[in-house]
């Protein structure tokens, strides 16, 4: 399978919830309204928002499982500077610069 194929299988739900639950394994937040803050369909997971939620999930998950939750439109709206340079490491903030390059340039 080509790398990108991978990119386009997206998770199914209770896959994506799995990851949720794990990615939020130390809040009491409900898995799937993670899910609907990253999706865009709610507003606010406990305390987390659309970006402070993404920037967790980028920094938690490897990029190809990121591209299996989340649509490549959807990425691309939370990708924001913002958010590259929030993240914690700065070898992670020139990746995201990278990627969001990449990307901008396949859509």
């Amino acid at each position: 399978m080509s790398g990108t194929n991978k990119i386009k299988m997206q998770f199914t739900r209770e896959q994506k919830i799995a990851l949720m639950k794990s990615l939020m394994w130390d809040y009491p937040i409900s898995p799937e309204h993670c899910l609907e803050v990253l999706e865009g369909t709610r507003e606010k997971a406990g305390h987390y928002n659309q970006f402070t939620l993404f920037r967790k999930l980028i920094e938690s998950f490897p990029w190809f499982t990121v591209m299996r939750i989340l649509t490549l439109q959807r990425v691309l709206q939370l990708l924001t500077d913002k958010t590259i340079y929030s993240l914690r490491f700065k070898s992670l903030q020139k990746r995201y610069e990278f990627i969001r390059s990449r990307l901008q340039q396949v859509v």
